[in-house]
């Protein structure tokens, strides 16, 4: 099963709530975004660390922006999405939404998400919460689509069988 369908256009800015808004993240983000994870980079580590390797503590901002530049590249060609929450006028990288095509078995495509630090456990995450599944039942041509970190754990998850091991998905 292909990724996405060829005729496929990904969203541009999306609202998630009043104030704040969706929309792939660009590699000039960088000054939003290095604040944003390295002030969580404890938190992200701890959620992302043993999947990606990411954030590592050392990271730079040029190694940010060569991070923010192959998302954005990504966006461009279909092969991946990350998508940054800002606040309206965008002054504020509040967290991101990463939407991947499968590395496991058993989904079309595998979502996780954060939020800075300060804005875990408010009522903003829990917009977030809610808003991302229905998005992607909405927007989205994905049936089966694995919410990494809400429906299984990252530990599960890395437990699954990888798409590459020869297995029916």
């Amino acid at each position: 099963m292909a990724w996405l369908p060829e005729e496929f256009e990904h969203p541009g800015v999306v609202p998630v709530d009043e104030g704040h808004h969706l929309r792939p993240i660009r590699a000039d983000d960088v000054a939003l975004d290095m604040p944003a994870v390295m002030g969580s980079q404890a938190r992200l580590w701890s959620i992302f660390g043993p999947a990606w390797g990411w954030p590592p503590a050392t990271m730079t901002a040029e190694q940010d922006a060569e991070d923010l530049a192959r998302h954005e590249a990504e966006i461009a060609a279909h092969a991946s999405f990350n998508y940054a929450l800002f606040d309206e006028a965008e002054t504020e990288l509040i967290g991101c939404v990463y939407i991947d095509p499968p590395e496991k078995v058993g989904a079309d495509a595998e979502v996780s998400w954060w939020v800075r630090d300060e804005h875990a456990g408010t009522s903003l995450e829990a917009a977030l919460d809610a808003f991302v599944p229905r998005w992607l039942a909405e927007a989205w041509p994905f049936t089966a689509v694995r919410l990494i970190g809400r429906d299984l754990t990252w530990t599960e998850w890395l437990a699954l069988p990888d798409i590459d091991s020869g297995e029916p998905q």
